[in-house]
């Protein structure tokens, strides 16, 4: 089986990229490399993939010294001729579509990059994978889409009708996009929709990763509603091991068309999520509070009952166990000493 994973130098594209590799598929990564982050953090993969960051320039196609089974690509989504191209070559048999313009708060300030890069790239992708018969079109979704609701948890079937950040309509786009080519041309697309994927690798921008950088540098948290708000947080193995699962396994009722939440199913309140931070560094937070951000939801809380019913796997490990693999790996790639 032939797989291409896009965003492969993102924090759940480089997992599940290492996951397919070791399972012995053969993979095509592509990745833009651009700047919404600091690049060196998807620069240090490159040489776990055994990919030689002297050999890159765009579209051009280069073997993994390391494994036999992968390959890596420059390129980037949004240009459709070399999408095309690359999909024409390549007969993948799966897609895993992980590129994306990520944020919520950048979707307030930057929103033309979210129509280029979420909409237009997703469906330069779509159409390609429409064209090439390929097998199965996973992609990435968010529980952003969910927006703002007291009922929880949240289930698959519930309406996502009200966004309120410009990310998470582009996500409810994705999935109403990928309906549209599964009733037009039968082609079989999963959506999945992570809920705050956190561990090794995890993006810069992201609380993990800014609260455990600051907590141990000294330097304050900004902390939002007085830290009244609940998350979902979801270990990145629980996440690849989810998504695996839809790549290898076939549901209970198979449908051309369907979504999934990927979720830990046990929400952590803020305040109690830096608490375990500080415990596990031993060190205590100086915390400067503000108000709720636009864009920002309350409470996020996946039901993961449909894909357990489908595949037969839930998340299951903890906040404390995934918070101190985070850290540890934290510690050990920034070099800091205890």
């Amino acid at each position: 089986m032939k797989v291409l994973v896009t965003g492969v130098l993102g924090f759940i594209g480089f997992h599940l990229a290492k996951k397919l590799i070791d399972n012995g598929y053969n993979v095509v990564g592509i990745d833009n490399i651009n700047g919404y982050y600091n690049v060196k953090q998807k620069y240090d993969k490159l040489p776990i993939l055994g990919i030689n960051e002297e050999t890159i320039w765009s579209n051009n196609k280069i073997g993994s010294s390391l494994f036999p089974n992968f390959f890596f690509v420059k390129t980037d989504i949004t240009d459709r001729y070399h999408i095309e191209k690359l999909f024409e070559f390549e007969q993948f048999d799966v897609v895993i579509n992980l590129a994306a313009q990520a944020g919520v708060q950048y979707s307030i300030q930057n929103p033309h990059s979210y129509i280029e890069n979420n909409i237009t790239g997703f469906i330069n992708l779509l159409d390609a994978a429409k064209t090439n018969r390929v097998k199965h079109f996973i992609y990435a979704s968010s529980s952003s889409v969910y927006g703002n609701r007291d009922d929880v948890p949240f289930y698959e079937s519930d309406s996502v009708d009200n966004p309120i950040s410009l990310y998470a309509a582009s996500k409810k786009a994705n999935e109403l996009i990928a309906h549209t080519y599964s009733h037009l041309y039968k082609l079989k697309t999963t959506g999945l929709r992570f809920f705050t994927v956190y561990g090794p690798w995890g993006r810069p921008d992201m609380a993990p990763f800014i609260f455990t950088k600051n907590i141990m540098e000294g330097k304050n948290i900004t902390v939002f509603n007085e830290g009244n708000l609940d998350r979902d947080f979801t270990y990145i193995d629980d996440i690849i091991e989810g998504i695996f699962n839809v790549i290898i396994k076939k549901p209970t009722i198979e449908y051309n068309y369907n979504i999934y939440n990927i979720g830990n199913s046990s929400p952590i309140n803020l305040n109690s999520f830096i608490q375990t931070i500080e415990r596990i560094i031993g060190k205590q937070a100086n915390i400067e509070y503000r108000p709720l951000r636009d864009g920002d939801v309350y409470r996020t809380y996946a039901s993961s009952e449909k894909l357990f019913y489908d595949f037969g796997y839930k998340p299951k490990i903890g906040i404390e166990e995934g918070l101190k693999a985070f850290i540890d790996w934290f510690i050990k790639y920034h070099t800091i000493k205890e």
